[in-house]
């Protein structure tokens, strides 16, 4: 019997607490599948759900993670008041669960509450994109990317924003059990059982907007002629700098060498093609600057994680006109 813990405390995200408890729990229904057994576990009761509107008892107190019956792999969710500590004895019942050989894993900001237990120190972890980077200052011990859907470090597991926890639930039945039986939870639940791509598809990638920052009318003129030959020298000579001054005034407003900014942002160009319009791959390469296709293809997938086709997939606006209305 393997035994999944879901810490629940209160200010606890809905969706995200009955994730493993559906896709473990579809797994032990699976016929010939491993018998899970999912305990919802909490040192407060009632539990508060979110905005309070909703309260619950656990079946389980923190004995449910690392008493005698200890837990084999613990998670823990996002919550409200995730900036805030939580109870200290919920932390301690997660260490001890991990020294007693327990995995620890994450959705969404419970990764905030994971490295507060110092089980991330030294390791690599993500977190939903908007609070990646208060996490990186928060807990500088942690390297946090926010590019990726969730992270395994072994013993230690980490994934993005909500809906990522599925795939972090699946990753771990391909884990304990292999890729058919994943694959089967994942056609029972209507999930791909691996999404193309990760979290960077979904950032919102802001440009300064100051009107008296002093590289605004450069950068505005850049995204104005993507799609044209841009050198470092012509940008300098627009902005009535040296290459060299160029280059730091960029690092210091923007945060990045100016070549390297405009890659992005080409790539954010190709992004809203992607998204609006019906044009082949190839004239979104031209339009946005990067050429032939095989090259916006490469700078997609590194920046982005997945391909241009999967992204318009994905991505694509429907018009709504024509559309059916709602049942």
């Amino acid at each position: 019997m393997t035994v999944i813990a879901v810490l629940a405390l209160d200010g606890t995200v809905g969706f995200e607490l009955t994730i493993p408890c559906l896709v473990f729990e579809t797994a032990t229904g699976w016929v010939g599948g491993p018998p899970y057994e999912v305990r919802v576990c909490s040192p407060q009761d009632p539990v508060h759900v979110e905005s309070g509107r909703l309260a619950f008892r656990a079946p389980w107190g923190l004995e449910g993670l690392a008493g005698l019956e200890a837990a084999d792999t613990v998670f823990l969710l996002a919550r409200t008041g995730f900036l805030d500590d939580p109870p200290e004895e919920a932390l301690d019942a997660v260490r001890a669960a991990a020294a007693r050989g327990a995995r620890v894993a994450s959705i969404c900001t419970g990764a905030f509450d994971l490295a507060r237990t110092g089980l991330l120190a030294g390791k690599r972890a993500t977190t939903h994109w908007k609070h990646a980077a208060e996490l990186a200052r928060r807990h500088p011990e942690v390297e946090v990317d926010p590019s990726v859907l969730f992270v395994d470090e072994g013993a230690v597991l980490t994934s993005a924003g909500v809906a990522a926890g599925l795939d972090l639930c699946l990753h771990l039945l391909r884990r304990d059990h292999g890729a058919a039986l994943a694959a089967e939870v994942a056609r029972v639940i209507v999930m791909p059982p691996q999404r193309d791509g990760g979290q960077a598809q979904f950032l919102r990638h802001v440009d300064p907007s100051e009107p008296d920052a002093s590289l605004q009318p450069t950068l505005a003129w850049l995204e104005a002629n993507l799609s044209q030959p841009l050198t470092l020298a012509g940008i300098a000579r627009h902005a009535g700098l040296s290459q060299r001054s160029l280059s730091r005034r960029f690092q210091q407003e923007v945060g990045s060498a100016p070549m390297r900014w405009l890659l992005r942002a080409r790539v954010r160009r190709a992004q809203q093609l992607l998204e609006t319009t019906d044009l082949p791959v190839e004239q979104v390469a031209r339009e946005a600057g990067l050429g032939a296709a095989n090259t916006l293809r490469h700078h997609f997938g590194r920046i982005v994680g997945t391909s241009p086709h999967a992204y318009r997939r994905t991505f694509r606006a429907q018009p709504l006109e024509g559309r059916a209305p709602a049942d």
